[in-house]
């Protein structure tokens, strides 16, 4: 009787605790709500009118095929009430277990509960049922325009995902179960998460994905050794420290995306793509972008083509005393390497001997997945945003990204972290995901309106430096990766601008898994394959695809061996270029953009 007595006090002593850091918490919470700025509207979700287009889209479906519409309802009511029944008719006498359940396998739906518990069992089958019963519903309407359409299954979706009941306390049994074992603490530390969270986004909720304190940029990730060797408004210029006694003459470079920091191909030297080839003996240059602020308000694409492509080609073949170098662009930065190409055919400077695109897109005919961010409603919200404050926050380009993956980078993580009141994971690529960049204004609207929804490279010329810049002038042999599952750069709009660039020699590989994983995909894991195909690159990916080769493991040695042909000979390792301006991987990747020095 005195143990029991004594339990009784500890747990009471306890919930006393918890509801004072409760109290804490909440006054945090609110004070942190309080530093909220206003947001364009434009910039948090889509026009009004689409739900409206699709109101009336529904209704001229009643109007003009009423059987259509009332067979989609009462096949809805017909599951829905049958699944009511069997449910009462196992209470009826007296079972509490879970009427007969044919639903899909759901991630979202593990726990043995959602399956066997008549409550639990019950609201994830009726969640499903309605899912399916809305996405019918809106497959089904046949007078919207098609680009309408997928934006409208796409948002639909959103709101689908978004009403999950894993997403709700009183409907998640993981999260009541750790609540129950740990009476309460879990929740408490769930809200010093979600406070946390709050605080460090002043107002705004961004969940934190990966633990910030288990990573330093050249500390334990981003460590390959290296120096700078250049550095301008626009860039810093990385030179890696041969590891071989010899090297391939022609050098090879790296453009990253400005988009994200270049340290997602050098994340650890077990998956570095950076470290791996340089231990395959090439002399290896990596851009580092800088983090703009409103200082760079003016900087456009032709910026970044002139101060960027331009000036570091130069002081690469400058440092390695050499008339051409090799090139490789990824995502936006590959798009840009081929403006860049273009506009050197157009000059006759044959300064690139041979390019490689990773996950790519210049044909925005079709924008898969992105695309519904592409529209006029969104575009002209940043638009305005950008001229107001002279550049774009990376708060709006990781939103948009996790949305595309809401699931795994949104609601998964908030549900691990303000439910659960579970630590985020020590998790490197996480680490890197929530460390974004902002993008100069200018280039921003520029990079929008003129390459994704005019499409201009691909369709009658982009216009830079006084000359009309067109795709078929991407002369130079080439490789292009894309990935699967990228829900970025989709790999059939990939291919499709790789077939009509103007180059002889090309080489297409279509890696597995998605934007990041597709290609951070080292030899050492076997994870990954990777697809070859001999069918022509002509505009037809289904066509490749159909007569494409699977092979196991990464991509990287058969890209290996594609460079090396047009690497030259081999020479005396290289020491590293004069005008070093510290280690790698220099100061630019880790700069404060309200507090940006440039020497």
């Amino acid at each position: 009787m005195a143990t029991s007595e004594c339990e009784n006090s500890e747990k009471l002593e306890a919930l006393n605790e918890n509801l004072a850091k409760i109290e804490t918490l909440t006054q945090r919470l609110i004070a942190a709500f309080a530093k909220k700025q206003p947001q364009r509207s434009d910039l948090q979700a889509p026009d009004p009118s689409i739900y409206l287009r699709a109101a009336s889209a529904y209704w001229n479906e009643m109007v003009n095929h009423p059987s259509k519409v009332i067979e989609q309802q009462v096949e809805y009511w017909g599951k829905t009430l049958k699944h009511f029944a069997e449910a009462q008719e196992a209470l009826k006498h007296g079972q509490l277990v879970a009427p007969e359940d044919h639903t899909p396998d759901d991630k979202r739906f593990t726990n043995p509960l959602w399956k066997t518990h008549p409550y639990f069992n019950y609201i994830k089958q009726q969640y499903l049922m309605s899912s399916e019963a809305i996405e019918k519903a809106i497959e089904e309407l046949d007078t919207l325009e098609p680009r309408e359409k997928r934006r409208l299954e796409y948002f639909g979706r959103q709101i689908i995902d978004m009403m999950a009941p894993t997403n709700f306390l009183g409907t998640n049994p993981d999260a009541l179960m750790r609540a129950v074992e740990t009476e309460g603490e879990s929740l408490v530390k769930g809200l010093e998460n979600l406070v946390r969270d709050i605080e460090a986004n002043n107002g705004d909720l961004l969940v934190t994905l990966a633990d910030r304190e288990a990573f330093k940029v050249g500390g334990n990730i981003g460590t390959t050794e290296g120096e700078v060797v250049y550095r301008n408004r626009m860039f810093e210029l990385i030179q890696y420290k041969p590891t071989t006694e010899q090297v391939h003459e022609t050098p090879l470079m790296i453009f990253p995306p400005w988009i994200n920091k270049f340290y997602i191909l050098d994340l650890k030297p077990q998956n570095s793509l950076i470290k791996w080839i340089v231990d395959q003996g090439y002399t290896l240059f990596v851009v580092s972008w800088v983090n703009p602020d409103a200082r760079y308000a003016d900087v456009g694409m032709e910026t970044y083509v002139e101060e960027g492509y331009l000036e570091a080609i130069a002081k690469v073949k400058d440092i390695c005393k050499v008339r051409q170098v090799n090139a490789v662009g990824y995502c936006i930065a590959g798009t840009t390497l081929s403006l860049t190409l273009s506009l050197l055919h157009k000059r006759k400077d044959k300064s690139i001997k041979s390019a490689t695109f990773f996950t790519t897109l210049t044909d925005f005919s079709d924008q898969g997945e992105v695309g519904v961010f592409l529209e006029d409603d969104f575009v002209d919200g940043i638009e305005a945003e950008a001229d107001e404050k002279g550049y774009l926050h990376s708060y709006y380009m990781t939103k948009t990204f996790s949305y595309l993956r809401s699931n795994d980078l949104i609601y998964g993580p908030a549900i691990r972290s303000y439910m659960m009141g579970e630590a985020p994971p020590a998790f490197d690529l996480l680490f890197w995901n929530g460390d974004g960049t902002n993008l100069p204004g200018r280039m921003a609207v520029e990079y929008l309106r003129g390459l994704c929804q005019q499409d201009k490279l691909c369709s009658g010329g982009y216009e830079m430096f006084g000359e009309v810049l067109k795709i078929e002038d991407v002369k130079v042999p080439l490789c292009a990766v894309a990935c699967e599952t990228d829900h970025i750069a989709a790999w059939r709009s990939s291919f499709r601008g790789v077939s009509k660039m103007g180059s002889t020699n090309k080489t297409f590989i279509l890696s597995e898994s998605g934007h990041i994983a597709g290609i951070v995909n080292p030899p050492s894991k076997k994870k990954y394959g990777h697809y070859t195909s001999e069918h022509p690159i002509d505009g037809d990916p289904d066509a490749w695809r159909a007569e494409a080769e699977r092979h196991d493991g990464s991509w990287w040695p058969r890209w290996e061996e594609w460079l090396r042909s047009r690497s030259g000979k081999k020479i005396p390792a290289r020491e590293i270029g004069d005008s070093q301006l510290g280690p790698a991987p220099g100061s630019y990747v880790m700069a404060n953009p309200n507090a940006l020095s440039v020497t």
